[in-house]
């Protein structure tokens, strides 16, 4: 049947039979555009948002650990523990229990450099690294339980079973990687190194590493579930996320990829920086060179980034103290400034601020 009166949307606009698709998708979904698609926190409008609630505590807790584990690092806390229980235990309660800690510590070798140590230093230490250890224990039980709880009810949204298991795989293999990692600076191959005992700076990128791709997901995931009635259709209708990206010009699509894959480019620089920093920890580099931008009044200091005793060659990328330091210093520089650029693009170009929603803003 052919209309006879023109319909009106909210703005008061008339539609007309002779107008075209997309003109009407522009026009009628242009307050969605303005409006964005926030993020559903209640369970009226999103029936799995204590799922995400629980996911994004979760993701903090992780970040707690890590913030944890630096202090650990720099307090050379790591190898006071010298066995691991992986169901944890408490920490010694009786002057005798500490006793016969401490002698099982002075059994390895990072006791021939730190002979000074008195019982009172020993527990400061130990502390520390049982700490971060029982932390870990504590998130894994905050991740599993309530996900056994939620999984009973039904309440993890299609499609995201499959994520969770790997996140618990992921915490799991955590703890195996944080003991492979002490395992290192606690052999007999490390008493004759004069240098400060350390663990291998390779397992240690490898724990760190670990550590940022489980927050990440974890956060990934918890955000993803606070959009999911936005980007998920419960019936035949077509998507809210689908019907943004339809009411968006050719040139504002543009705008929106480009956004998006600088913002891919971002999160990856940021990556590297991070496993370049857990090289910085692992060699002890970080001291080295306490002059910015330059080092020792070079920008590039080739003599002492190439050690010919390093065989095969490009170990000094990961072993060198100083192109460990300047790949560090590179990467961070380099992730400042394309993160500043990225924002610069999003929010002073015309044409992407058009494209992208206040969340993206």
């Amino acid at each position: 049947k052919q209309l006879t009166q023109p319909i009106k949307t909210k703005q008061n606009t008339p539609i007309t039979p002779q107008m075209s698709t997309s003109t009407l998708l522009q026009k009628t979904s242009q307050p969605l555009l303005h409006r964005g698609l926030p993020s559903l926190y209640t369970t009226p409008l999103n029936p799995y948002a204590p799922v995400a609630k629980w996911l994004l505590g979760t993701s903090a807790m992780v970040a707690g650990i890590v913030h944890v584990g630096g202090v650990t690092r720099l307090t050379k806390s790591g190898l006071s523990m010298t066995d691991w229980k992986p169901l944890g235990s408490l920490p010694p309660i009786t002057t005798e229990e500490w006793m016969v800690e401490f002698d099982r510590y002075k059994l390895f070798p990072e006791w021939q450099q730190r002979k000074s140590m008195s019982l009172e230093e020993f527990q400061s230490i130990y502390y520390w690294e049982w700490g971060h250890r029982m932390l870990g224990r504590t998130v894994g039980l905050c991740f599993a339980l309530p996900w056994g709880y939620f999984a009973y009810r039904g309440l993890i949204p299609r499609g995201y079973n499959n994520r969770m298991r790997v996140l618990f795989a992921m915490g799991g293999t955590q703890g195996l990687v944080g003991w492979w990692m002490v395992k290192s600076g606690l052999g007999d191959n490390r008493r004759g190194d004069r240098k400060e005992i350390r663990v291998s700076p390779y397992r240690l990128a490898t724990h760190l590493g670990m550590a940022f791709s489980t927050y990440s997901l974890l956060l990934w995931t918890g955000l993803g579930i606070l959009q999911y009635p936005n980007d998920t259709s419960l019936s035949t209708q077509t998507t809210k996320l689908a019907t943004l990206a339809k009411s968006l010009s050719t040139k504002a699509l543009t705008h929106a990829r480009r956004i998006r894959t600088g913002s891919i480019a971002v999160t990856s620089l940021t990556a590297l920086t991070v496993v370049s920093g857990a090289f910085v920890a692992g060699n002890d580099a970080g001291n080295a060179y306490n002059t910015f931008p330059k080092m020792d009044d070079q920008w590039i200091p080739l003599d002492a980034m190439i050690d010919p005793t390093l065989h095969p060659a490009y170990r000094n990328a990961t072993e060198n103290t100083a192109m460990v330091q300047w790949n560090h210093r590179v990467l961070g520089t380099s992730t400042a400034v394309s993160a500043i650029a990225l924002a610069g693009c999003g929010l002073g170009l015309v044409g992407s601020r058009r494209a992208i929603t206040p969340q993206a803003r």
